[in-house]
């Protein structure tokens, strides 16, 4: 099996160094201090019960890699549409493209019993960059749950979680999905293929659209936004707009609302990633996280106002400190 992680930084690093122990091989696509860490030192990974290193085949030139069977797109979603034609030579007939990425996927309605089947998504990829450069006959979900961070270039260190929970649009148990799910529990992780996928990402996506941009426009973290009266009100109708989008579409959601927003406050004085970004002055994932709800809301008739306004005020805050450009 021939697995490239387009994307080896926090999360690509993880899982990268797992397979890669494994014995798969591996090829990791990053660039800067890593990479050249890495290609010198190798990858190493800091866990909780001891530490370990791997040295995988890294570059930053995906032709150099050839044609694999499954490319792990780990990347933030603003930054995928811009590495389609990079990642050609990568893609073989039948090479699967797993989308390990934040928010609603590009390929979201792509073999979705729906009216709105095989839908494109303006806000996730614009100008149909994706869906048409990969194309969703490729694509198998993944909703991702370990938390890691780069400690230093080279260096993962893995905070928490395990869980990598793939799907295939059509929910179906393909074989595709199958074989990965065991190399990736083989190499020490959890993966289950589950047939409501999107399911999945929506109770992760429940606590990012409403979260995230607030913290982002605040600076609290998690405890704060989910104990203020304010803030946590205001939370709180967010993801009721979102739930409302969501099961217009068919998704269940399993929890209520306040179990969900209980749930983040007990994670602690976290910052979102939004608002990691807006500090570190990196591009934000507004629209995959946000933009995208408020985009299948008009899709499917729901009014979003807070989303709206949420989104609004946060998109040009973000424009205005030169972490989002629209």
């Amino acid at each position: 099996m021939k697995v490239c992680i387009y994307g080896a930084g926090a999360i690509g690093g993880l899982l990268g160094a797992h397979l890669a122990r494994s014995g798969v091989d591996v090829t990791l696509i990053a660039r800067g201090p890593h990479l050249a860490a890495m290609r010198e030192s190798g990858l190493k990974l800091l866990r909780d019960d001891g530490e370990w290193a791997v040295h995988p085949a890294c570059t930053d030139d995906p032709s150099v890699a050839g044609p694999q069977d499954y490319v792990v797109v780990t990347l933030k979603a603003h930054s995928v549409p811009g590495i389609v034609d990079a990642m050609q030579p990568l893609l073989g007939p039948d090479t699967a493209v797993v989308t390990a990425v934040n928010g609603i996927p590009w390929w979201y309605f792509h073999g979705l019993e729906s009216p709105f089947r095989d839908h494109r998504l303006k806000s996730v990829d614009p100008g149909d960059k994706q869906w048409d450069g990969i194309g969703p006959g490729r694509a198998i979900g993944c909703v991702v749950y370990p938390a890691a961070e780069v400690e230093v270039p080279g260096v993962i260190r893995h905070i928490e979680g395990d869980r990598f929970t793939l799907g295939e649009p059509d929910g179906s148990r393909s074989d595709r999905a199958t074989r990965l799910s065991r190399a990736l529990i083989e190499a020490g992780l959890k993966a289950p293929v589950r047939p409501r996928i999107r399911d999945e990402m929506w109770i992760k996506l429940w606590g990012n659209v409403s979260f995230n941009p607030i913290s982002a426009l605040t600076g609290a973290t998690l405890d704060v936004i989910g104990t203020a009266p304010e803030t946590r009100a205001l939370a709180r109708s967010m993801m009721v707009e979102a739930q409302t989008v969501a099961e217009a579409l068919g998704i269940r959601f399993p929890i209520s609302v306040d179990k969900r927003i209980d749930g983040a406050v007990a994670v602690g004085a976290h910052k979102t990633s939004m608002l990691q970004d807006l500090e570190r002055g990196r591009p934000m994932e507004i629209d995959a996280l946000v933009g995208s709800v408020a985009e299948m809301g008009r899709l499917v008739g729901v009014e979003t106002p807070m989303i709206d306004a949420v989104l609004a005020l946060v998109r040009q805050s973000a424009t205005i400190a030169g972490c989002y450009s629209g």
